[in-house]
């Protein structure tokens, strides 16, 4: 496996900040290098996953504590996903490492979440902290799909900083070789619920986490998808907020689906359905946006 890299362009411009970062990349490459190569691993990979996990969570409350520092106004729903991660995710994900007595193919596992988790917040959440992603708020509430094409756009831009071509504003289902397929579905203020349904190119995923993490030679596909899954949880994320602006929204359903569940789920019909053409592969963008029958008889009453 190639070294684990730390870019550049990740950095968010507060050297505290993009100081731990690198270090966790850094501590997370280690690992994974003596998970593939060590036979006596596992006493090592204890020790190195608990400062693994004291590292991150001494990150967290520097972070934390810079953005109140600042005043930065997301500083509670930043913190949010950083107690979800610490209470819900890292607790799972510890649990299922004891019971597997540290097993390589949990401790990758680990090493892949965790490494996805943050390379995600830092290229969504942590950006914004000092304004490095900068887009639009092109939160209109129509399902247009030109509208939506540029919020997809300016996502994929700001968050993995390459270009997107619309080239195909009405697709058909046609096969395109996706293998990670993704769906996001919550509420939104107001009453409204929101559904977007992913779909990625094997070799965008490949050559994306290959560009931003420097893993182009990694062979462990397994660990690749999760990396993959969880980057691309956090664009889904990102996207909703950039429909709705800044409103807050509770997670209803988060999933990552099957070729075949995919397939049934979009014939269900979404009136945006976007693919879309990087230099690395395609993917498929789609949503659909609706709301009770009660709150759509009221809203109709008061126009």
């Amino acid at each position: 496996m190639n070294k684990l890299v730390w870019k550049e362009q990740l950095n968010i411009g507060v050297d505290v900040i993009d100081t731990a970062h690198a270090n966790l990349f850094r501590i997370v490459g280690k690992l994974m290098d003596r998970i593939e190569n060590d036979s006596n691993y596992e006493s090592a990979c204890r020790e190195g996953i608990k400062y693994l996990e004291d590292y991150t969570m001494k990150h967290f409350s520097e972070e934390e504590a810079y953005m109140r520092s600042i005043h930065f106004r997301g500083y509670e729903k930043h913190k949010k996903l950083h107690d979800t991660f610490r209470e819900q995710t890292l607790v799972a994900l510890k649990k299922t490492l004891k019971s597997s007595q540290y097993s390589r193919q949990a401790s990758s596992r680990f090493l892949a979440t965790l490494l996805g988790w943050l390379t995600g917040h830092i290229m969504t959440e942590d950006q914004e902290i000092t304004g490095v992603a900068t887009s639009q708020k092109l939160h209109n509430q129509s399902s247009d799909s030109d509208t939506a094409a540029q919020i997809v756009k300016q996502a994929m831009e700001d968050i993995f900083h390459i270009g997107a071509e619309l080239v195909d504003a009405d697709y058909n289902g046609r096969n395109m070789g996706m293998t990670l397929h993704c769906r996001l579905c919550y509420d939104v203020d107001g009453g409204g619920k929101v559904q977007i349904l992913l779909g990625v190119e094997d070799r965008l995923i490949r050559r994306g986490v290959g560009l931003i993490l420097g893993l182009a030679a990694m062979r462990d596909t397994a660990m690749v998808q999760q990396v993959s899954l969880q980057i691309f949880e956090q664009f889904l994320h990102h996207m909703g907020k950039l429909y709705e602006s800044d409103t807050t929204y509770s997670l209803r359903k988060e999933e990552l689906l099957t070729s075949d569940e995919f397939r049934s789920d979009f014939m269900t019909r979404y009136p945006c359905s976007l693919l879309f053409d990087t230099r690395l592969g395609h993917f498929l963008f789609c949503s659909r946006k609706w709301m009770p029958k009660k709150l759509k008889a009221e809203s109709s009453a008061n126009v």
